[in-house]
């Protein structure tokens, strides 16, 4: 019995329950509700492949471009984008920082999960009308091809806004402890009111607001445990409303500038992508190839780790489906030869960091879309940066296991080998036929995944035999949700990006960074630094939509090729990313390992440091980033 059902007497208690629905009731209207959404959302992603696909064999193979399929699929794009958010919402994927409440009392814990969620409530809230107005603007804007109202692609903000306001008190309205949901309530709106009564002090304090906002809010947010997403979002319609003469729909219209960019739409295809080509048994084949070359040398499974993590990103794009692809294969056959879990997910995590430039990595192509640097460009400037990554790795690997008893396992003969070749070469080609593709101009950086989608549903069906079609509809929801978490951080981010720019922060910026001493180098010593600390509190994706736009152009006036500056600063947030104690990425190795973090604490530093040595070999010499761009 909770605390509230204890104050009242027991008539007053069971009218009370009469009254108000029941969880299992709650619970069931929110999984109705749930599936008329994610339905929807998977049906987006199949319009999205389909529709990209379609083109893709017009335009090249007919030579009849349709001139209708990109705005067909820009206007369901931003729908895939808003109910995919949904999705997440519903299920509490959206990102979040969880290292400082993770260390909290259960029952602080608790509360600042609640607290998260009524602090996404007030922003959803405070968003719900903004998103109508701009929705009923754009009704006077009629598209060029398809020739129908913009309204048709707009109204996709309130709807999934609203709907994510509906789930949010559905949650609310399920918690078991009701005094702790009132108290959470009641804790976010005493904040949103004091920031509200203090506007008259806070307007003429100019960009100390900067700090309030963007670093006191942020940072409260984010280590209070509110997705980073509603982070963002609460710090800049705080600034502009409180600070600025900004309507508030402005806010709106950043926002769908940044979610809706067409180049992003390749985050869900490859997502999918991902996924196909673990459910396929692709990532398998590789990995069993890499094995028999490898399995009988001593730390020989720890080097085939390195190489598929290489390889697979080179298909799924995705760091947790890599690593999801890879260590279920690898770990059980490396723990009875005697590496130690904690080991294990040290290693997983460091090839998670040392893997972020192989293309389609999601954080190429969030740079190609908010930076515009080439994205084919940035396929091909990745690849070798993330060898000279594996390089220094392996050479860790090699002193760590060089006195690894191998006296119980048998090499592969020359038969085993090519016959694990042979199977494995579908999934070996794919990397090769995504990157001709780009290079070629056969299909965008956007189109290119759905060649990689239709190559793996025809060899999962025609050569590897494993396609499971009771998975596909799950997977399209969980690409859904994954895009939808993202796109939102990207659309909260651009808002955040363009309030700092009107501010003149980035003039004050730029000026501050080309007038570091030392020129390029110390230029890039600060970024390094700088995209590690932002790697590990924000992600890569959110860090690079926020400070790209600013970075990139001041790399440009101090020297620095942009191809070459987007691999530095990847691979320093890929560090900061995968580095305890508040990488994200570094739990989530260890959640796929089944490993307890704690484990990997000590073994993964002298990763970390190798890591390292191979980022500086990088910034050092610019050739290994933009060498082979002229080919």
């Amino acid at each position: 019995m909770n605390d509230v059902t204890s104050l009242v007497s027991p008539n007053a208690a069971g009218a009370a329950a009469l009254a108000a629905p029941r969880p299992g009731a709650l619970l069931s209207i929110e999984a109705v509700l749930g599936r008329l959404v994610e339905i929807p959302a998977a049906l987006l992603v199949v319009a999205e492949i389909v529709i990209l696909f379609v083109g893709v064999v017009s335009r090249y193979l007919f030579h009849r471009p349709l001139i209708w399929s990109d705005e067909l699929a820009s206007i369901l794009f931003l729908w895939l984008a808003m109910f995919g958010a949904v999705v997440a919402f519903r299920r509490s994927e959206h990102m979040r920082m969880t290292a400082v409440v993770a260390k909290c009392q259960p029952v602080t814990r608790a509360f600042l999960d609640v607290a998260g969620t009524c602090a996404a409530l007030a922003f959803l809230l405070m968003m719900i009308w903004p998103s109508y107005e701009y929705a009923y603007e754009e009704s006077f804007i009629t598209t060029p091809a398809l020739e129908i109202s913009n309204t048709w692609r707009a109204a996709a903000l309130p709807i999934g806004i609203g709907l994510m306001v509906l789930f949010a008190l559905l949650r609310l309205a399920r918690q078991a402890d009701r005094k702790q949901a009132v108290f959470a309530l009641l804790s976010v709106g005493v904040i949103v009111a004091v920031f509200w009564f203090a506007q008259p002090m806070l307007r003429p304090l100019g960009n100390l607001n900067l700090v309030i906002f963007f670093v006191g809010v942020v940072a409260m947010c984010v280590f209070a445990g509110v997705p980073i997403a509603f982070a963002f979002g609460l710090s800049i319609f705080g600034y502009l409303v409180l600070t600025t003469h900004t309507p508030p729909m402005v806010l709106v219209g950043r926002m769908d500038e940044g979610m809706s960019h067409l180049i992003l739409l390749a985050v869900p295809l490859f997502v999918f992508l991902g996924l196909l080509i673990e459910m396929t048994g692709m990532a398998r084949a590789m990995v069993a190839f890499l094995a028999s070359l490898l399995g009988h040398v001593r730390g020989g499974l720890h080097y085939v780790l390195i190489g598929a993590m290489y390889l697979v990103s080179g298909i799924s794009g995705s760091k947790a489906a890599d690593m999801a692809a890879v260590a279920p294969v690898l770990f059980p056959e490396m723990k009875e030869r005697g590496a130690k879990p904690g080991d294990l997910v040290a290693l997983l995590a460091a090839t998670g960091a040392q893997t972020e430039t192989i293309p389609p990595s999601l954080v190429l192509i969030t740079i190609g879309s908010v930076t515009g640097v080439s994205i084919a460009a940035l396929f091909t400037g990745g690849l070798l940066p993330g060898l000279v990554l594996a390089v220094t790795l392996s050479g860790l690997v090699w002193w760590r296991y060089r006195g690894e008893d191998l006296s119980h396992v048998e090499r592969a003969t020359g038969k085993q080998i090519l016959r694990t070749f042979v199977i494995a070469l579908p999934a070996l080609a794919l990397p090769f036929v995504i990157r001709a593709a780009v290079v070629e101009g056969v299909a965008t950086a956007t189109e290119v995944s759905t060649i990689g989608i239709v190559f793996t549903i025809f060899a999962g069906l025609a050569i590897y035999r494993q396609f499971d079609w009771s998975r596909l509809q799950p997977m399209l929801i969980e690409t859904a949700s994954l895009s939808g978490a993202i796109l939102l951080i990207i659309g909260t981010a651009t808002g955040m990006a363009w309030g700092l720019t009107q501010s003149g922060f980035s003039r004050s910026l730029a000026a501050a960074m080309t007038g570091l001493p030392g020129g390029p180098a110390m230029f890039i010593a600060v970024s390094i630094l700088a995209f590690m600390i932002l790697g590990s509190v924000l992600e890569g994706i959110p860090a690079i939509v926020l400070f790209g736009p600013l970075l990139f152009p001041i790399a440009r006036a101090v020297g620095v090729h942009e191809v070459h500056y987007a691999m530095i600063v990847i691979l320093a947030m890929g560090i900061g990313l995968f580095a305890p104690p508040f990488g994200v990425g570094y739990y989530a190795a260890c959640a796929i390992g089944r490993v307890d973090p704690a484990e990997g604490i000590r073994p993964i530093w002298g990763y970390l440091l190798s890591l390292l040595i191979g980022l500086i070999i990088v910034a050092a010499f610019p050739w290994i980033s933009i060498g082979f761009l002229a080919q």
